[in-house]
């Protein structure tokens, strides 16, 4: 390895696959089922990317179950998304770019192994991947910069030669933590919504809009004195 190593890191829920209604979906369930009530688009923007654990004592306190109940919760997300599991259009055709090109290929994800097997292993994705990270890597999930640092450095590449793909605003805001470039799909949120974050570089709607070349150019760029 050498300090000029590239990687592409990847948020794994919203980002490799489009599942983010499922997972907020299963969420509001898991909730109703216990007598809460909650409004889908405000939930979303507290919790994407952080780890179940936090979310559970965030709505139900400390006192709970947190690993029984996180379980119940994941596996009726599996559920719901089961006949639906697909990449984001374009993904395979950039992987196999970057790849070809020596590009390290890393999964950031808050999700739980249990998912991460369920995504990656059902769409035989795992041996694509140098490294991936999850949520039982760190201890903290994002905007916490942890587990993108994590992956970086597993495969030997410099915050500042990293990408980062997310559909979240708290995952942008872990890649601006780690000092890494953000590239936004709007599986999720529409653009206005990273309106803030100094460090996107691009937004797509997939990942078929996308150049590697060019992103990579993007990076340089910003990190460049003029």
């Amino acid at each position: 390895m050498t300090n000029s190593q590239r990687a592409l890191i990847f948020d794994m829920d919203g980002t490799i696959v489009d599942n983010m209604a499922f997972h907020t979906k299963s969420w509001l369930a898991f909730f109703e089922r216990r007598g809460q009530v909650i409004d889908p688009d405000a939930f979303f923007l507290d919790t994407a990317g952080r780890q179940g654990h936090e979310i559970m004592r965030s709505y139900l306190g400390d006192d709970v179950d947190h690993v029984s109940l996180n379980a119940e919760k994941e596996a009726l997300y599996r559920e719901l998304y089961a006949p639906h599991l697909a990449t984001v259009p374009g993904f395979d055709a950039l992987i196999a770019r970057a790849a070809a090109a020596g590009v390290k290929l890393v999964v950031g994800t808050a999700a739980p192994n249990e998912n991460i097997v369920f995504t990656l292993d059902g769409l035989d994705l795992r041996s694509k991947f140098d490294a991936i990270v999850g949520a039982g890597d760190v201890a903290r999930g994002k905007p916490n910069p942890d587990v993108f640092l994590a992956g970086a450095e597993k495969v030997g590449a410099r915050p500042e030669n990293c990408i980062v793909f997310e559909d979240a605003p708290l995952g942008v805001e872990a890649a601006r933590r780690a000092g890494m470039r953000a590239v936004v799909l709007t599986t999720t949120l529409p653009a206005s919504a990273f309106a803030e974050f100094d460090n996107v570089i691009r937004i797509a709607a997939n990942f078929s809009e996308l150049d590697l070349d060019a992103l990579f150019a993007s990076t340089s760029a910003m990190a460049t004195p003029i």
